[in-house]
Parts: structure tokens; sequence; C-alpha cells
């Protein structure tokens, strides 16, 4: 079952493989053995590519839940020890995992010694379930599904600008100001929309930013260049205020903070693995003091 799983998860024999370790001849074998034994063709291969059956899409639904509760059952044993234990395979998005993730799998691989850690960086939504992961980072609303989840915190933001562009750039006295800055603004082309809040106070700023991108990352880079006033996290931007790079504008005015969760397979017992990473998260946004975990 776990090979079977593996070849329609990976699309490919040789990936398959690769991810149990074996050779390609193995898993071809093994496929071959379960459909002669089920009297049923699961798979259609062809030189250009590999797709399932409908009755291989079924066999493959009810084996990945048969294997998800023995990794439950297994789980509810090494509960007894509490020491996290395996390969931990965590998604998130590219830009809050090369900025946040990375420095809690550090934290987590130096706290858990027997251990192991596969992150996967996609900007794509990742079927945890048929790709299997084990933790999801998620940010925003989540969508209605049978996964449970686990807050860890809330991204806060800021608007901030470098003191170079400051010294040559308009007053910025209002959130109306804005609207005579060069502003540096996360959207695809054209005008785009801030919603600002301070209290219950509400504002809009709506124009064609001066740098439009896809990328908060770029966004900060851009920023400390002088070009502009950008709206970013603080964990991102707050480091570099401390340094003298950036300056606060408008402090009190940012969008509403955006929910971080820990997204993972709804089992009746946490694995130790996961429970450790989720408990760790937690605690870094809570030492970081840019969170609201109500």
């Amino acid at each position: 079952m776990q090979v079977f799983v593996a070849v329609v998860t990976e699309e490919s024999f040789t990936a398959a493989a690769e991810r149990l370790e074996t050779d390609k001849a193995r898993v071809s074998r093994i496929v071959q053995r379960i459909e002669e034994k089920l009297g049923a063709r699961l798979l259609n291969r062809s030189t250009r590519r590999l797709s399932v059956t409908e009755v291989g899409r079924d066999y493959f639904e009810r084996a990945s839940s048969i294997l998800a509760a023995a990794e439950a059952a297994e789980a509810a044993v090494a509960q007894q020890s509490q020491e996290p234990t395996g390969r931990l395979k965590i998604t998130a998005t590219p830009e809050f995992g090369t900025t946040r993730v990375d420095h809690w799998v550090a934290a987590y691989l130096s706290t858990w010694p027997k251990v192991s850690v596969e992150t996967v960086y996609s900007i794509r939504f990742v079927d945890i379930i048929h790709e299997g992961i084990d933790v999801a980072i998620r940010i925003g609303a989540l969508q209605d599904s049978d996964l449970s989840a686990r807050k860890l915190g809330e991204i806060t933001y800021g608007l901030y600008a470098s003191p170079d562009y400051l010294k040559r750039a308009a007053p910025h006295r209002t959130v109306e100001d804005l609207k005579r800055h060069d502003l540096i603004m996360k959207t695809s082309s054209g005008r785009s929309t801030w919603t600002l809040v301070n209290g219950q106070a509400t504002e809009k700023v709506s124009q064609t930013p001066r740098c439009a991108l896809d990328n908060i990352i770029a966004a900060k880079n851009l920023t400390l260049s002088g070009l502009g006033i950008a709206q970013l996290p603080r964990f991102m931007a707050e480091p570099h205020v401390v340094e003298g790079a950036l300056v606060k504008v408008l402090p009190g005015w940012a969008s509403i903070p955006m929910p971080v969760h820990a997204v993972f397979a709804s089992t009746r017992y946490m694995d130790p693995k996961v429970r450790g990473f989720i408990d760790l998260c937690r605690d870094a946004f809570r030492d970081d003091g840019d969170t609201d975990l109500r």
C-alpha cells in the first residue's frame, strides 16, 4: 500500500522509488502484484505519463486512510515517550518559509536530535493528505475542511520607509498624505488598495504604486533602497528599524493582522513530532512579541 500510494502521489515509478529509497524495478513489481491479487488494473501506463484508473483512485483513497490509521496507532505508542522521532514534512509559502519557518526548523532540529525535517515551500495550495505533509503553515482565513488546525499567532504590519526617502519626500501626517508619496505595494499590476485601520478608524489608500510587486521580500528590499513607503510585516521590518535603515511611518496605521495556523491531518492522537513543532512555533510567535493568541 505504501508503494502504491507513493507511485500515485509522485505520479512516477522513478520518483516513488527515490522517495522509498529503493529501485524502480522493485516498485513496478510490487504494483503489478497488487493488481494481480486484486484482479483489477489500478494504473494506466504509457511511455509519456502515468494515470490512475477509477478503481485505482478508490484503492488509493482507502489505502491512504489505512496507512494514516496505522501511523496514528504508532503515534499513540510513541506518545508514551513524548520524544519526537522520525521525519517531519512541512509546507509553507516561499516567502514565509524562508523568512520565518526556516528559523523554527533550525530551533526544532536543535531541540530534538532524533528528528529530521523536509520542507516544501510552494506558492500552490498543497494537498497535505495526498502529498504526505505533516504540518502546513497557512496564513489568512482557513477553508472549511476535515483537517485540524492550531492557531500559532498573527502577522502584524506597519508602514515603513528609509530615512533617505523621507528626507526628500512630502510630509506624511495623515493617511491622506500617502497619496502624494511613492508607494511600494504588493500587487500584480494597475491600481492597488490598502485598507488601513487604527483602533476603530478605517482609511483606504487606492492608487497606482511606484513599484508593483508580487513578493513581500522584494517590497522590503526596495523600501531599504529608498524607493518609497511599503506596508511590511513587523517581524520583517523592525530589525531594520533598530539598525536605523527603516523608519516607521504613521505609527498605529496598518492593515488588519493576518492569522497564522498550523494545519495537519485530523487524528485522535497527535504525533509527538507534530506536537513538538507546533508548540515550538507558538512559543516563537509569543517570544517575538508581535502576536495575539486569543
